[in-house]
C-alpha cells in the first residue's frame, strides 16, 4: 500500500490508477487538519457576523441577492443537497463514483471551502469502507460545478440517498445504521462545497486518460502486426524521417513500432516485392496514432492541474474571501472533445487496415483471410460491424463543449458541457475497444498464411499470445465469441507486456 497525504501530495492519473487497483492508503496530516479546521473557523465567523458572502448567508444562483437568516444557515446547506439531487438515467460505474469522490476530498482538504472536519473525515470513511453513492450519469451542465452528480454523491453523508456495488441499490439510512455512523448535520456554506467543483467531468477525464492510453498501445501492436500481414514497409518508420517533423506523438509511435519490427523475417521480406507503397492506414501509422498521442498528453497536462485544483466557490483565504469562477468545466471540456476526435481516428484508422486485409489479393492473402471461400463468408462480417462502430463513433465527435444552455435564469449563462464530452469520449472507446479487438484477429490471421516467416520477437509473442486463446479459422464460426476474447485481451493488457519498450518516454506515462 502506498500512502496518499490529502492537500499535500499532489494527485496525478497514476496515483489515480493506483487508487483504482485499492492500492492507496488515504491519509489527512496534522498541518492539513489545522488548515481545514483555519478555514472552517472563518466561514463560521461570516455566518455569526452580518456581511453578506455568497453561499454563506445568501441564496445560491439567481437567488444570490436573497439573505437568509442565521436560523436558516443550516437548513439552506440541508435543502442545497436535496434540490440539486436531480440526476437522471443510468448509474456511474463504482469506480467513477469512487474517483470523484477522491477528487472532492483532495479539493476540500486545501482549507479553503470552509467544510469541517466532521464532513471531511466521514467522506473518507467513506471510500475506506468501499460505499460507492449511486449518481445518475446525466443531469450536470459543467458550470456552477458538476451540482447533479455531486449532490447524489454527498446526499448519503446526511441520510439520504443510496448506496450500491454495480449490482444492488440499497437506502443510504439503512447503511449508515448497519455501520453505526448517524446522518451528519451540516453547517453554513458545507452543502455548497460539497457540490461546487468539477469533480464528475475531471474523473470522467482521468478514467478515459487511463482507458485511452492502453487502446493507444494496442494501436500500435495491432498496426504493426498488420503491417506484418500485408508485408508490409519498414520504411516509414525510419527515425531520420520522423526528425524532419518532430511532433513527439509520431516519433513515439514510429519508434514502438521499429522495436516491434526488430529481427522481422516479413519485413526483409517485402524488399522483395513489386509494391512501391503501402496504403496510407499502413504508412501513415506514426502521423495519425502520433496525432491522437499528442492529444492524450494534452489532456494529461490539463488534468494534473485539475486533480489538484480548488474548484469551490466562493473560495476562502485567511484576509477575504473570492467569488469567482473556478468551477467552470471549460478547460476540461475542451480537451475531452479534442481526445473523442483523436479515439475515434484511431478506430478510423484501424478499421481501414481491417478492410485491406480483407482485399488480400494485392498483399498475397486469401480474400476474407480464409482459403475456401463462397461456402465461408471468412472475416467479411467482423469487418461489418468494425464499420458500424466506426460510424457510430463518428456521429459521437461533435464538440459538446461547443453548446451552451443558460441556466438559473440566466444568472449562469454560460456552461461548459463538459460531463457530456467526458460522456461522449468514454463511449467512443467503448466502441475503439471493439474495433481493435477485430483488427488483432484479423492480423492475427493474416500472419498466419505468412508462415514459416517469422516476425520480430515482441509480435511473435503477441501472436502467440492471441494464439492461445483464439484458434486459426479456415471455416466460418460464431466470430463475436473471438472478438470478446480478443477484447479481454486488450482489458487484460496480456499483448503489453511482450512489447513494453525498453526506452519508455515519460510524456507519454500517466
Amino acid at each position: 500500500m502506498t500512502d496518499f497525504r490529502f492537500g499535500e501530495d499532489r494527485l496525478t492519473p497514476a496515483i489515480c490508477a493506483t487508487f483504482l487497483a485499492g492500492q492507496l492508503r488515504l491519509t489527512l496530516t496534522p498541518a492539513i487538519r489545522d488548515r481545514i479546521l483555519a478555514s472552517h473557523a472563518r466561514v463560521a465567523d461570516i455566518a455569526a457576523g452580518d456581511e453578506v458572502v455568497y453561499g454563506i448567508n445568501t441564496g445560491f444562483g439567481f437567488l444570490c441577492n436573497t439573505r437568509i437568516s442565521k436560523e436558516e444557515l443550516n437548513q439552506l446547506q440541508l435543502n442545497i443537497l436535496k434540490s440539486h439531487s436531480v440526476g437522471v438515467g443510468e448509474p456511474m460505474e463504482p469506480d467513477l463514483v469512487r474517483l470523484m469522490l477522491m477528487l472532492k476530498v483532495q479539493s476540500l482538504s486545501y482549507g479553503h471551502s470552509g467544510i469541517s472536519m466532521t464532513v471531511l473525515e466521514r467522506l473518507i470513511a467513506t471510500i475506506d469502507a468501499g460505499l460507492t453513492p449511486w449518481v445518475p450519469r446525466q443531469g450536470s451542465v459543467g458550470a456552477s460545478g458538476d451540482l447533479a452528480p455531486l449532490a447524489h454523491a454527498c446526499l448519503p453523508l446526511i441520510g439520504l440517498g443510496s448506496f450500491w456495488d454495480g449490482r444492488r441499490k440499497r437506502p443510504a439510512a439503512e447503511v449508515l445504521s448497519e455501520k453505526g455512523w448517524t446522518p451528519l448535520h451540516l453547517g453554513p456554506k458545507e452543502g455548497l462545497a460539497l457540490i461546487n467543483g468539477t469533480q464528475f467531468i475531471a474523473a470522467y477525464g482521468v478514467h478515459n486518460l487511463i482507458r485511452f492510453q492502453r487502446l493507444l498501445d494496442h494501436a500500435d501492436i495491432a498496426g504493426a502486426m498488420s503491417l506484418e500481414g500485408i508485408l508490409g514497409s519498414a520504411s516509414p518508420f525510419d527515425p531520420d524521417l520522423h526528425e524532419l517533423r518532430p511532433y513527439d506523438g509520431s516519433r513515439h509511435v514510429a519508434a514502438r513500432i521499429r522495436a516491434m519490427l526488430h529481427g522481422s523475417e516479413m519485413v526483409a521480406s517485402h524488399l522483395h516485392c513489386d509494391r512501391v507503397q503501402d496504403p496510407y492506414s499502413f504508412r501513415c501509422i506514426p502521423q495519425v496514432h502520433g496525432a491522437s498521442r499528442n492529444a492524450w498528453t494534452h489532456l494529461k497536462d490539463l488534468l494534473l492541474v485539475e486533480l489538484n485544483a480548488v474548484t469551490d466557490n466562493p473560495v476562502i483565504f485567511a484576509d477575504k474571501v473570492v467569488s469567482g469562477g473556478n468551477f467552470h468545466g471549460q478547460p476540461l471540456a475542451m480537451a475531452l472533445d479534442y481526445n473523442t476526435l483523436a479515439a475515434s481516428e484511431i478506430g478510423s484508422i484501424s478499421d481501414r487496415r481491417i478492410y485491406q486485409l480483407l482485399d488480400g489479393e494485392p498483399f498475397g492473402l486469401p480474400t476474407s483471410l480464409m482459403r475456401n471461400t463462397g461456402t465461408n463468408s471468412g472475416f467479411m462480417m467482423p469487418q461489418y460491424t468494425s464499420a458500424a462502430l466506426v460510424s457510430e463513433n463518428k456521429s459521437l465527435c461533435y464538440p459538446a463543449s461547443a453548446d451552451s444552455i443558460p441556466t438559473s435564469l440566466g444568472q449562469e449563462d454560460h456552461v461548459s458541457m463538459g460531463s457530456i464530452s467526458g460522456r461522449k469520449l468514454s463511449g467512443v472507446l467503448d466502441n475503439l475497444h471493439q474495433v481493435l479487438a477485430i483488427e488483432l484477429l484479423c492480423a492475427a490471421q493474416a500472419f498466419d498464411y505468412r508462415r514459416p516467416l517469422k516476425s520480430g520477437a515482441q509480435l511473435e509473442a503477441c501472436h502467440e499470445i492471441i494464439r492461445s486463446r483464439i484458434d486459426h479459422a479456415e471455416e466460418d464460426r460464431i466470430f463475436s465469441d473471438d472478438i470478446r476474447i480478443a477484447a479481454d485481451l486488450v482489458s487484460e493488457g496480456a499483448l503489453l507486456s511482450a512489447t513494453w519498450p525498453t526506452d519508455w518516454d515519460d510524456r507519454f506515462c500517466l
